[in-house]
């Protein structure tokens, strides 16, 4: 494939996830041997498994103490994985980059005050005039300071405050849609020559009673013992999702900036692609069909698939991608790692790129439904379908 200067390239990778903190224990989950284990909380939620974050030294990334406790749990996540991230690219003392360097974020709404909707639900057992109740409630119990504390630009906030990243910034709400759209406006700016560096991702913290209840409002929580992505709910038990604690940022480039740092390149992104739209009768594999086809020509290709485990919506792309990529080796990462909603897609690209860049034989993540590889990874497809909407899709190449 013939090189650009505006060629969007990886050159950082920040990660932690149940697996371990930094690309180190995720290179090697990618060139293990056997199915690898993964970490599983299933008491803390019983009967709700989570993947929790693992052990972290937060003053590595966040020095400041003061910093670290004004922040909410997934704020932390987020700061520390976009500094690791940083680190990685060999930039988080570059003043002159960080001062330029776009920023990308995908994030929620913030925790909630679990005390006041405790209170909520419990009072409303007992009246019928729940939206008066309710009014009562929003004007007495919630604390402004609070509400504050959960904007959702405040992770970008706190990123420029702690690692000095103030060039533009932009923050993207809509679950596992957010985390696409920060990738695709990343990559589009870069790809056009309006940026040439840029810090994209996401974090996602599942140790939280009102996320657990907001999937299992839903039926989409899986329950129980954890078990593969794909093997999920064939007893008809629990709803396929198991969340979990993770950050997962980029720093992007063109490779023209990249080069002129002699800036290691994990992988050239080639496409990035989101849409959302009716899933029934058929739209969703037409839609699917569509943007996965840039890849059905590639050789030695690894899927990275963001199934979420709901065993409806991931057979069906499981299928698709079966179809019309039969000789690609699909992964379901968030077996593994947890569904990680605003992260997740940024997760499966920091994955794609070290397997990539290391041609790694992914072991199967479920060995039921995976096919070994016989090959080493030189490109990869990236794919994240929304629990409830939004799709999108990545393409990565080696570097030659």
């Amino acid at each position: 494939m013939t090189k650009n200067p505006n060629d969007v390239v990886i050159t950082g990778i920040g990660i932690v996830t149940c697996q371990g903190v930094g690309k180190e224990p995720h290179i090697a989950l990618l060139n293990g041997n056997e199915p690898p284990a993964t970490a599983i909380e299933t008491e803390r939620f019983k009967p709700y498994p989570i993947h929790p974050l693992p052990q972290i030294d937060w003053s590595q990334q966040i020095p400041k103490r003061g910093d670290q406790r004004q922040m909410e749990n997934w704020q932390r996540i987020g700061v520390f994985a976009a500094g690791l991230a940083l680190d990685d690219a060999g930039l988080k003392d570059d003043v002159e980059a960080c001062g330029t360097m776009d920023m990308i974020v995908a994030a929620g709404g913030g925790e909630r005050d679990v005390n006041v909707d405790t209170l909520i639900v419990d009072e409303a057992l007992k009246r019928n005039d729940r939206e008066v109740l309710l009014n009562e409630k929003l004007t007495t119990e919630l604390r402004p300071t609070l509400f504050l504390a959960q904007l959702s630009n405040l992770l970008a906030g706190n990123i420029s405050i702690v690692h000095k990243v103030t060039g533009s910034s932009r923050t993207f709400m809509g679950e596992e849609a957010s985390g696409i759209s920060a990738v695709e406006t990343a990559f589009h700016r870069i790809r056009s020559g309006e940026s040439s560096h840029a810090l994209v991702g996401g974090a996602f913290s599942a140790e939280r009673l009102d996320m657990v209840l907001l999937f299992e409002a839903i039926n989409a929580h899986a329950y129980g013992e954890w078990r593969p992505l794909w093997s999920r709910n064939e007893d008809g038990k629990g709803g396929g999702i198991i969340i979990g604690s993770l950050g997962a940022f980029l720093v992007l480039e063109s490779r023209k900036h990249a080069e002129a740092r002699k800036a290691h390149i994990y992988a050239t992104i080639d496409t990035v692609e989101g849409d959302r739209g009716d899933r029934a009768a058929g739209r969703f594999e037409t839609r699917l069909e569509r943007m996965i086809q840039p890849a059905a020509e590639r050789s030695n290709l690894i899927v990275f698939s963001g199934a979420t485990g709901m065993p409806e919506l991931s057979a069906r792309e499981k299928a698709v991608l079966g179809q019309r990529l039969p000789q690609a080796a699909i992964r379901g990462f968030g077996g593994v790692t947890g569904h990680g909603l605003e992260a997740h897609f940024t997760l499966g690209l920091c994955l794609a790129a070290l397997a990539v860049d290391g041609k790694a034989k992914v072991p199967p993540f479920d060995s039921a439904h995976e096919k070994p590889m016989n090959f080493g990874a030189q490109s990869a497809l990236v794919t994240t379908v929304g629990h409830q909407r939004g799709e999108g899709v990545a393409i990565l190449s080696a570097e030659a």
